[in-house]
């Protein structure tokens, strides 16, 4: 089968430049090794799909080329996705800091995307592994399917995270097959395990969920921690985890609205006799503020703590260090930070520099959003960027 355009990997990025190139009457076959459509668009926002941020800025971005994203995410904006959501209907909301969900599922965009597609003239083939790239005068795809034979060829099968759903590592071995460096992959947007004498000592938090600001290699972010039976999860977490670096500690402010070095100053002035654990505890969990009296400073009256105590325990409780040994893991992953060299594509159109006709999009590429829609736009608009020149 000859087409003008073969697309791997039938997830967000993909249909959304199969349809986009549709539009400008390219013959377009989208190839999947998965037996249905869109499995991780499915999962994701707990089944209602968090489609796009509309603070979306460069800013949401890792990557080693911070501009790169830049022209993509300039040319299809939030707004852009959310007429599209219109056109077709979908209900939805927006939750705190710029979120989209659906209302109703996530099968919603699933079906409003493949409804773009088949209108555009593509075709799908599904459950279809592929055995083989190369390239000739064209590019000819060996799969269980059959062959194909394309001008243009579009690489967008996601990273490495949720294997279980079956995520893999193929687009980067297409990428070193045909010459483009890979900046290391990692794990991104995903809880921490502490070390195992760590995990020991943190067991009885389990459950514990805590407003702070979270601190890792520069970027900060105001949200809930949650203590798991191995380490750390909840938002604040999962953020500061696409900025982690191994080996590094995080820092973690545990009282944000308040001046803690006044606040224990002024009680222990007012000639208060109660525990500190029971002064914490007015502030933080009283399983944590136990705890942390246990690892820190054994509970006394407050009144028995000298000036320079509170203090010290006032800085700590705004920077306080935790170390983890590790994230959780691809399994639990939502997204894979690292990916294909930017400086191997155009910015403009996704295309490799140094094979003319092959492309990369989505999260094969070295572009990582932080959580909250941000990744989704990403998909969008660089799926976007490559239907309108492939």
């Amino acid at each position: 089968m000859h087409t003008d355009v073969i697309i791997i990997g039938a997830g967000a990025a993909g249909m959304m430049c199969a349809m986009q190139a549709g539009q400008r009457r390219r013959s377009v076959v989208l190839l999947d090794h998965a037996s249905k459509i869109g499995k991780k668009i499915l999962i994701s926002g707990g089944g209602r799909c968090n489609f796009t941020n509309v603070n979306t800025k460069p800013e949401s971005f890792v990557s080693q080329n911070a501009h790169f994203c830049k022209s993509a995410l300039s040319r299809f904006t939030p707004s852009d996705f959310i007429a599209l959501v219109k056109k077709h209907r979908i209900a939805f909301h927006e939750k705190k800091l710029g979120q989209l969900f659906c209302d109703g599922s996530a099968q919603n965009i699933i079906d409003m995307l493949v409804s773009e597609c088949e209108d555009a003239g593509c075709r799908f083939t599904l459950d279809c592994k592929v055995e083989n790239i190369k390239k000739e005068d064209s590019f000819v795809v060996t799969t269980s399917k059959g062959t194909f034979t394309s001008e243009s060829l579009v690489i967008a099968t996601g990273g490495l995270s949720i294997p279980q759903i079956g995520a893999t590592g193929f687009g980067y071995d297409v990428a070193r097959q045909f010459g483009l460096k890979i900046v290391e992959t990692r794990p991104a947007l995903d809880g921490f395990n502490f070390a195992d004498e760590d995990i020991r000592e943190m067991t009885e938090l389990t459950g514990l969920s805590i407003d702070t600001v979270v601190s890792a290699n520069g970027a900060s972010f105001r949200e809930n921690i949650l203590f798991t039976h191995t380490g750390l999860s909840g938002p604040a977490s999962l953020q500061a985890s696409l900025y982690w670096n191994p080996g590094k500690s995080l820092s973690i402010n545990l009282l944000p609205t308040i001046d803690a070095e006044e606040w224990l100053l002024e009680t222990r002035r007012s000639g208060s006799k109660v525990e500190l654990k029971n002064i914490l505890a007015e502030q933080l969990p009283k399983r944590f503020a136990e705890k942390f009296c246990k690892l820190y400073q054994p509970s006394v009256p407050i009144s028995q703590l000298s000036d320079q105590k509170l203090t010290e325990l006032a800085q700590l409780i705004h920077d306080w260090k935790v170390k983890p040994a590790r994230t959780v893991g691809y399994k639990k992953a939502e997204v894979t930070r690292g990916g294909v060299d930017t400086n191997e594509l155009s910015s403009k159109t996704m295309e490799a520099k140094k094979m003319p006709g092959l492309y990369f999009i989505g999260e094969v590429v070295d572009v990582t959003g932080q959580l909250g829609g941000y990744n989704f736009q990403w998909a969008w608009a660089s799926g976007y960027a490559a239907g309108q020149y492939v």
